[in-house]
């Protein structure tokens, strides 16, 4: 795997916790219970992270590097992306992604819920 750095950075945001989906042969990411990224196989079995974007953001990301980002085998297409573990995505684009990833989530929750991981 190219991207080695990934457990790390995705453990060291607040909140986040990391789990293994064993139905999905996967590891998952999420706050709350609610996932941010998936660590997985896509449907030919080449190892991919799936994560979660607004739609435009999904779309240019797909133009830029149709090679190594796709639409998820599992999740919804329009609202996550697959990349590639072996690609050539640069470092700082997969970071950014699993940034913009986890404020989704992160804003999603109530404020309440919000303020109490900010403060942990």
């Amino acid at each position: 795997m190219r991207y080695d750095f990934i457990q790390a950075y995705c453990l060291a945001k607040k909140g986040a916790e990391e789990d293994w989906k064993e139905e999905w042969d996967a590891i998952r990411y999420s706050v709350c219970g609610k996932m941010f990224a998936l660590v997985g196989n896509d449907r030919e079995g080449k190892s991919v992270i799936s994560v979660k974007h607004d739609p435009e953001y999904g779309e240019e990301l797909r133009e830029k590097y149709p090679v190594d980002i796709a639409p998820p085998y599992y999740l919804n297409k329009t609202h996550w992306s697959s990349l590639s573990l072996n690609g050539n995505v640069p470092e700082e684009v997969l970071k950014q992604m699993l940034d913009g990833s986890y404020e989704l989530i992160f804003n999603s929750l109530s404020k309440k819920v919000r303020n109490e991981i900010l403060n942990r």
